[in-house]
């Protein structure tokens, strides 16, 4: 497993349990409605800025989220 498909995987986990649909995850992100999409599908990468965005909404800490990434990727 490469390391966006790790992130996808993990911010795919957080997002649902969340309850949220990848279309309401972007809006209070203020993200394209399509981004988060692309990110759980490991066709982008996000930016450290774009990271902490997502976690303020999620509720998590960003490390918490790079914990979970390491994780499943191996590290």
């Amino acid at each position: 497993m490469e390391i966006s498909e790790a992130f996808g995987t993990v911010l795919r986990k957080y997002r649902k349990l969340a309850g949220l649909t990848q279309e309401e995850l972007a809006l209070q992100c203020d993200l394209d409605r399509t981004y988060i999409g692309l990110l759980e599908r490991a066709q982008r990468q996000p930016s450290i800025a774009t990271i902490f965005t997502i976690c303020e909404i999620l509720k998590i800490k960003p490390h918490e989220l790079i914990k979970e990434v390491e994780n499943l990727y191996g590290i």
